[in-house]
């Protein structure tokens, strides 16, 4: 198998040889609230249509091409689930001549549970990063994600879950995460910010109004917006919170009541709560300071929450925002087109933060449907989203894509036995992208070593072990190029192309370097999973 990448050379430059991809480094409610949150959606997406037209025409940007059924359908079922569709799947779509296909794909894969599954898991990633390196915090997110996937099985509006989150009561049962009675809760969220108002201020800012307040904690910038004053009065809407016990210990998160104010390290200043905006906490009877803290964000009024949101999707499915970074939205750093960003966050609050309306319109415009096939000497990040930036799958997608192309499944197949969870964490360790933007995802030697002759791909290309291989290379009603089509319908959701099917039929059916047409077979399927088509969306 260590030999496989010298005997196969022939058949990855094939692979290569099609027409240039840009490279990745290089280069609603339910029932009839869904079909209302679609009807409304695509209004929306002709108004972002008319909005990048008008922006090209201006700075006489010429788009590619729209993207075809296979291309589309790889993309989405990527952005949306997590994993490629099946063999029989994207055969079912190629062949569909239905004119609103696309629209039916978008409004299955939203009601599928791997949806629910996807999207519990981005939430996750952004909400409790912590849980991806600490191993406290990863300890404890079950709860969370518990709390998570029901959020998003009752696709509650964006502004409850976030409200849920910073108004989570803390004590109680849910007091500690480490319990085995706590119950679905937001509370690792105060927990993997070991319970201090300075990282549950820079947390919240970050994550939920695009803000880094981080450099403030400790000195005045010359050049940044906010000061220290201004970083700590808005920590202390946090001041009643703590963590009880050592920093070493597994303490229980709680809460005093009443507390407004904070002292600024180092210093005898004591500052009160105070909105990022200068504006005064609007203080009720025994109100908490969470809780106005939380009716500040999540208002229409508030000039960051829903841009702020709408930017993290939009870059979810274009692999860049609108505003870059995401996490960066001062008024020094203007979107790439700032009416788009005004226009959607509007229609984002009148539809009650629905995020799947969001979902059904990006997906429905022009741009996400065109073609990422640029010419070589073209920049891998298109201007104004003019042709669709190749970006690296993540370790999650690449994973769960890899089950889902080879057939593996827990338990194994053919005499094949595989830890599937196990097998995924240990991948998911290796395969960390360091908070690398997805359009300049590289793959390290590592990581190359792992998919050309790792445990998942080298039993995968198995004759003996891979399902996926062996149901094709045993099927009687298929010949040569059969074989060969259904290989690229489950690793790239599309049919050969001539020139490919040309080639590879013919160094099968000689057998390859060994003479034998089987093993020849699993050579093709193995230049296949290593390709970057395979490791990219596009």
């Amino acid at each position: 198998m260590n030999d496989r990448r010298f005997l196969t050379g022939a058949v990855l430059l094939v692979l290569a040889s099609v027409p240039a991809l840009a490279p990745a480094a290089d280069v609603a409610g339910k029932g009839l609230d869904a079909v209302a949150s679609s009807r409304d959606a695509k209004a929306l997406a002709q108004t972002i249509d008319r909005r990048l037209a008008a922006k090209w025409a201006e700075a006489k940007i010429v788009p590619v091409g729209p993207a075809d059924d296979a291309e589309y359908l790889r993309r989405v079922c990527l952005d949306l689930v997590g994993k490629l569709p099946s063999a029989s799947e994207a055969r079912d779509f190629l062949d569909d001549r239905s004119p609103d296909k696309r629209a039916k794909l978008v409004e299955r894969l939203l009601a599928s549970p791997a949806y629910m599954a996807r999207a519990t898991e981005i939430w996750r990633q952004l909400l409790l990063p912590e849980a991806d390196t600490d191993g406290q915090a990863r300890f404890t997110s079950g709860p969370f994600e518990a709390w998570l996937r029901k959020k998003v099985a009752e696709e509650a509006g964006y502004d409850a879950i976030v409200r849920e989150i910073l108004t989570a009561k803390l004590g109680g049962r849910n007091a500690n995460p480490y319990s085995t009675r706590a119950e679905p809760s937001p509370v690792p969220f105060y927990f993997a910010k070991d319970g201090k108002p300075e990282n549950l201020a820079a947390g919240t800012a970050r994550v939920f109004l695009g803000i880094r307040l981080e450099c403030a904690q400790c000195h005045n910038h010359p050049f940044a917006k906010w000061k220290r004053e201004e970083f700590w009065s808005f920590a202390a809407f946090f001041a009643g919170v703590q963590r009880q016990g050592t920093d070493d210990a597994l303490g229980s998160i709680r809460e005093v009541a009443g507390r407004r104010e904070l002292a600024i390290p180092g210093t005898e200043r004591i500052v009160k709560a105070v909105h990022l905006d200068g504006s005064e906490p609007a203080w009720k009877t025994r109100s908490e300071g969470r809780q106005v803290l939380s009716d500040w964000i999540t208002s229409d009024k508030n000039p960051y929450f829903a841009k702020a949101a709408v930017n993290r999707v939009w870059s979810r499915f274009f692999g860049i925002g609108l505003v870059e970074p995401v996490d960066d939205m001062g008024e020094d750093n203007e979107p790439i087109i700032p009416e788009l960003l005004d226009e959607m966050s509007r229609q984002f609050i009148t539809h009650n933060y629905d995020l799947k309306y969001l979902i059904r319109a990006i997906t429905a415009t022009r741009a996400y449907g065109l073609t990422s096939t640029v010419k070589q000497k073209e920049s891998s990040a298109p201007p104004m989203f003019s042709a669709m930036p190749v970006r690296g799958l993540s370790p999650g997608q690449l994973f769960d894509s890899l089950v889902q192309a080879t057939g593996f499944r827990e338990g194994g197949g053919n005499g094949y036995s595989m830890d599937l969870a196990g097998a995924k964490g240990r991948f998911l360790e290796l395969f960390a992208n360091r908070n690398e933007r997805p359009t300049e995802a590289q793959t390290s030697i590592l990581q190359a070593l792992t998919l050309m002759n790792g445990q998942i791909v080298s039993g995968a290309t198995s004759l003996e072990a891979g399902d996926t291989l062996s149901a094709v290379a045993e099927a009687p009603y298929l010949d040569t190029s059969g074989r060969i089509e259904e290989l690229f319908l489950a690793a790239l959701t599309r049919r050969p192309r001539p020139e490919e099917l040309s080639y590879l039929s013919a160094y099968v059916d000689r057998g390859g370097p060994t003479g034998d047409k089987s093993k020849a077979l699993a050579d093709v399927f193995w230049a296949i999973l290593n390709g970057p088509e395979f490791k990219h969306n596009h």
